[in-house]
């Protein structure tokens, strides 16, 4: 049985950057404004599939994206996942977390404990977001 990848197909997210690796999407998750994913385009199932200067380039891309992330929305904290067991293709999810948002402290994915007070993102800050995740990626990647 073959089961089509979704994440080796064209995104139907919200793409803030892409090159000939990798790509960062916006994921429009009401409860996690900036809750982003940087997906390989390869179809790669572990970071230890990776030569050593992919997985490098890989956390270059995550860590930049969780920098701007933060620049722009000041979280209280951010989660970084990368888990990929209903999707075995390298991603890497990069999760702002508010002390008011329905889950913390506790997993975003576990069981909500509140309702939460967090407020989606504007169009302005989305544009924020994207031009801040370019020019962090493109950074480090050239450094």
């Amino acid at each position: 049985m073959i089961i089509k990848c979704p994440l080796c197909t064209p995104t139907p997210q919200d793409l803030l950057w892409q090159d000939d690796f990798c790509r960062v999407v916006l994921l429009h998750d009401a409860d996690y404004p900036a809750y982003c994913r940087i997906e390989l385009l390869a179809h790669v199932k572990e970071m230890t599939d990776l030569p050593p200067a992919e997985r490098a380039r890989t956390m270059k891309v995550v860590f930049a994206v969780e920098r701007a992330v933060r620049d722009v929305i000041q979280p209280d904290k951010i989660n970084l996942a990368s888990l990929g067991n209903k999707t075995p293709h390298m991603h890497w999810h990069v999760i702002p977390r508010f002390e008011h948002d329905k889950h913390f402290p506790n997993s975003h994915w576990g069981e909500a404990v509140r309702d939460s007070e967090v407020q989606p993102l504007s169009q302005t800050v989305r544009d924020q977001l994207q031009q801040l995740v370019v020019e962090r990626v493109e950074c480090a990647l050239n450094s």
